[in-house]
């Protein structure tokens, strides 16, 4: 059976404690996407794209992809090493750190957050944790990998699938919230 809690959550006393730097960064950010990133479709335009992420302090290897659909929140809080890849209409919503190793793919529509709010606290404040990645790791089509999560080196997030949990080394997960399905190994 269910209780019912009569206590009323007040949002109005909400603070957002990004700071203004961070809030100007990020205004300015949504003209350069649209203006200098969004548009340049073609993969010939890949260095130009990455260029421009790294003037607004992404740290991405000119050896790496970015799709001109994926958005990134914060450029300045997303590190891409090489041969790394961010997929079509990928959504990187990072307040916090996202760190991408060597051979990486996030696919088409997968979903990075690495902020929450704190649902104990009556103005639930946004709490921020970083996402790493590690080499070698698929996250899949319309995937979600939430805050504070760690992708092991190989690991396999199938699509549509929500991680909350870190993921061990060459393992394949899947669901909502993502299980373990199988062992990921390599042949030839």
């Amino acid at each position: 059976m269910v209780e019912e809690y009569t206590f009323k959550v007040n949002l109005s006393k909400y603070e957002n404690k990004l700071s203004f730097y961070n809030k100007a960064g990020r205004f300015i950010w949504g003209f350069v996407y649209f203006l200098l990133i969004r548009p340049f479709t073609l993969t010939i335009f890949n260095s130009f794209r990455v260029f421009i992420y790294n003037i607004f302090g992404a740290k991405i290897s000119y050896k790496a992809t970015i799709n001109s659909s994926a958005k990134v929140w914060a450029p300045w809080n997303l590190i891409m090493e090489n041969y790394s890849c961010l997929g079509p209409k990928v959504d990187c919503y990072n307040p916090g750190k996202v760190t991408i190793g060597q051979n990486s793919t996030i696919s088409q529509k997968a979903y990075l957050c690495t902020a929450t709010h704190d649902i104990t606290l009556a103005h639930h404040p946004l709490v921020v944790f970083p996402i790493r990645i590690e080499d070698q790791v698929w996250v899949a089509a319309e995937s979600f990998v939430g805050p504070g999560v760690t992708l092991r080196q190989g690991a396999v997030v199938g699509a549509r699938a929500a991680v909350f949990k870190d993921v061990d080394s060459w393992s394949v997960v899947g669901g909502n919230p993502a299980k373990f399905i199988k062992t990921r190994k390599l042949v030839g």
